[in-house]
C-alpha cells in the first residue's frame, strides 16, 4: 500500500508566495519527487523546500528545489548531477544543480529518474 504523503504547510508556504508560473512549476516538480520517492519527509531547509528521502534528513540525503523569476532550480546531489550530464545538455546545471525554466515542459520523467537515482544512492550505502 502506497505511503499518504502529508504535504509540509512551510513548503506549501513557501510555494504560496511564488507568481503564478513559478508555483505551477513547483507543485510539478514537487509531485515528481513525491513520485519518485513516496516514503520521504518533507522540510524547509536554507529556506528552501527538501525532501528527505531516508529517516534522519541530513543535508546529503535530501533533495531540494527553489522557485525563481524565470526558472526553477532542482538540486538532486552533485553525484545525481554527475551521473546525468549526458541528458541535462539542454538546461543550464552547475556541481549540484539544474535549472529548469518556466517557458519549457518540466522534465518530469527526467526528474523522477534522478530522484529514484538518488534514493537508490542513498539505499545502497553511498551518501
Amino acid at each position: 500500500m502506497p505511503a499518504i504523503i502529508t504535504p509540509s504547510a512551510e513548503v506549501e508556504s513557501y510555494i504560496a508566495r511564488q507568481p503564478a508560473p513559478t508555483q505551477q512549476a513547483l507543485r510539478t516538480l514537487r509531485a515528481c519527487i513525491w513520485l519518485a520517492a513516496p516514503h520521504l519527509t518533507e522540510l524547509m531547509n536554507y529556506q528552501i523546500p527538501a525532501f528527505a528521502l531516508v529517516e534522519g534528513g541530513r543535508r546529503d540525503q535530501q533533495v531540494m528545489l527553489a522557485g525563481y523569476t524565470r526558472h526553477v532550480g532542482f538540486y538532486p546531489h552533485p553525484e545525481t548531477i554527475a551521473a546525468f550530464v549526458p541528458r541535462l545538455a539542454e538546461y543550464k546545471f552547475a556541481k549540484g544543480s539544474v535549472q529548469f525554466a518556466l517557458n519549457k515542459p518540466m522534465p518530469e520523467a527526467l526528474v523522477v529518474e534522478m530522484v529514484r537515482y538518488r534514493l537508490e544512492q542513498l539505499t545502497h550505502g553511498a551518501r
